[in-house]
């Protein structure tokens, strides 16, 4: 029999961090359920080749919206990580926190002890920043964080363009100031993808008390109301993974749902329906789904300076050398190394969109969208109000679950999409361009009326893979919340999560920074131990928010 202390359902973000916390003492034994595969291999472990394991069925889920009423019936891909690492070995890298204002927000829904005062020591305790601000950053932690070398004169030139355009300039957006364009972070270490695997995981798996188990977690065993263990399916074999003390679900915002509904826990009409005994009813669980959408802005380049010169085969070889041998070039680095966080109106007082930029005119599946030299901005507003679900497909717990985002089901989306790429047409048009600017790519000069930007957002706008909140944080008697602020699930003892899917509101930027803080400060909650010591640093708020948008 195959028993713990703590069973962690996931080895990814937040998962790999908290087995690492859990055990650090060695008073605990921790096992980790994990049905992906092996990290090892330059696929994953080269940052220039993030496209591929996203894109590929050996490491990632293969989950995918229905139908998406606002955006012409398009299926949207929504890839999660399943390989050791999760999510943080196939996504792009990208280093940031969110901001001040996204965990205050959190606080004011009930997410007691979740405001930014409460979680930057975490995410101080996690960094290993090489970079960035004195002060509100972390040193020595597990994560190492940095920055590209931005070479490329194309990164200068947009943090030129914003300057030019009168916004704000920053020099580390995750320090006391994220509004402005600046140098973007990286989860990168010796020329390698840093993922939580590499950062948290394997240093516990040197540990005596911890293991991990490759298995896929069908559902959570509740007996008397106490979560006591999780059933697994191994070659085709049911087991049973017992737990002692307790079972912490950290499998995504789409397997953290369904794995809650197959145990018995959630919305109980829909649970009677697959045949499933209702164990808690938890309305909120798979509801209040949110993610970011953007859009690629693409510009001819007059010079052939950007990273199109590179896509054949015989440049791609020469690269893949140089990473293979010397983990150097441009095989090191994700491209993306220049960012911008912008508010989209006076009267908003923290940013609501966020550019990554690159030095090439090409999409995250690889393909190269251009037959000339081009530039593009990623851009894409950060809090859209439409939300959706995960639910069940059957009670086989092998079938995919039903993920509908609703994406642009809000109609102040469609204002604030219009707003990015008539923003992005004005940063692209500063004199900080004039050596570089070819005619516009993507959407072209003839996209111009609000009908025509509504064409183009609805056949192009894509995810940014930032699904969460679908096992909301709130207070014990809000209907929606399905744990409370120590990621307790309400209703059944013994049973926590700790992922994105807890997350009330999504946060400003990518996802993987604020997930592997999440496990960090579960960690402390699991333990019981006092949190660590609230932060008193106030974050820089523009004093022109009410009046400007720059």
């Amino acid at each position: 029999m195959l028993e713990a202390d703590f069973v962690i359902i996931g080895a990814g973000s937040a998962g790999s961090a908290m087995a690492y916390r859990l055990s650090e003492d060695g008073k605990y034994s921790v096992i980790v359920i994990e049905f992906g595969g092996s990290d090892v291999g330059p696929l994953i472990q080269m940052p220039s080749a993030l496209s591929i394991p996203l894109n590929m069925s050996l490491y990632d889920w293969g989950f995918a919206s229905e139908p998406e009423p606002h955006l012409g019936g398009r299926v949207l891909a929504t890839p999660r990580g399943k390989v050791i690492g999760g999510s943080s070995s196939i996504n792009g890298m990208v280093y940031v926190r969110g901001h001040a204002r996204d965990f205050d927000h959190w606080a004011e829904q009930g997410a007691a002890s979740w405001g930014f005062a409460d979680v930057l020591p975490y995410f101080k305790r996690m960094e290993d920043a090489n970079g960035g601000e004195n002060g509100w950053r972390g040193h020595g932690g597990p994560l190492t964080v940095q920055r590209g070398s931005r070479t490329n004169p194309l990164y200068g030139a947009f943090v030129e363009a914003g300057r030019q355009a009168g916004f704000e300039l920053t020099d580390d957006y995750n320090g006391a100031k994220q509004e402005g364009f600046g140098p973007m972070e990286q989860t990168i270490r010796g020329g390698r993808r840093w993922s939580a695997a590499s950062a948290y995981l394997r240093p516990a798996l040197r540990r005596k008390n911890v293991s991990v188990v490759k298995g896929f977690a069908r559902r959570v065993i509740i007996e008397n109301q106490r979560a006591t263990g999780v059933e697994i399916e191994v070659r085709r074999r049911i087991q049973v993974i017992k737990a002692r003390r307790e079972v912490i679900v950290a499998a995504s915002s789409i397997n953290s749902p369904k794995i809650l509904m197959l145990s018995g826990i959630g919305p109980a009409e829909h649970l009677r329906e697959y045949g499933i005994p209702v164990i808690a009813d938890r309305p909120g669980v798979g509801r209040n789904l949110q993610d970011h959408m953007e859009l690629y802005i693409q510009q001819e380049s007059t010079q052939p300076i950007t990273l199109n010169s590179v896509l054949n085969p015989f440049s791609k070889a020469l690269i893949g050398a140089q990473w293979l041998f010397f983990k150097s070039g441009l095989g090191a680095t994700n491209h993306f190394e220049a960012a911008a966080f912008v508010r989209s109106r006076a009267g908003v007082d923290y940013p609501d969109i966020q550019y990554h930029f690159i030095p090439a005119a090409v999409r995250y599946d690889g393909k190269a969208a251009a037959k000339a030299h081009g530039f593009q901005a990623h851009v894409g507003p950060m809090r859209s109000k439409s939300r959706g679900s995960v639910m069940l497909r059957s009670p086989d717990p092998r079938s995919k679950p039903v993920i509908r985002f609703n994406y642009m089901s809000h109609p102040e989306d469609w204002i604030e999409f219009r707003h990015c790429i008539r923003l992005t047409r004005e940063i692209f048009g500063q004199s900080a361009f004039d050596p570089y600017r070819g005619k516009e790519i993507s959407p072209g000069s003839h996209v111009q009326s609000d009908d025509d930007l509504d064409a183009f957002i609805r056949d192009h706008a894509e995810s940014a893979y930032h699904p969460c909140g679908t096992c909301k944080m709130g207070r014990k008697d809000d209907p929606m919340s399905v744990v409370d602020p120590e990621c307790r699930v309400i209703g059944v003892d013994g049973l926590r999560i700790a992922d994105s899917s807890i997350f009330p509101r999504v946060t400003n930027g990518n996802l993987n920074a604020p997930s592997i803080m999440t496990g960090e400060k579960a960690a402390d909650h699991v333990l019981g131990r006092t949190p660590l010591a609230p932060s008193n640093q106030e974050p820089w708020i523009n004093p022109r928010w009410q009046v400007s948008d720059r």
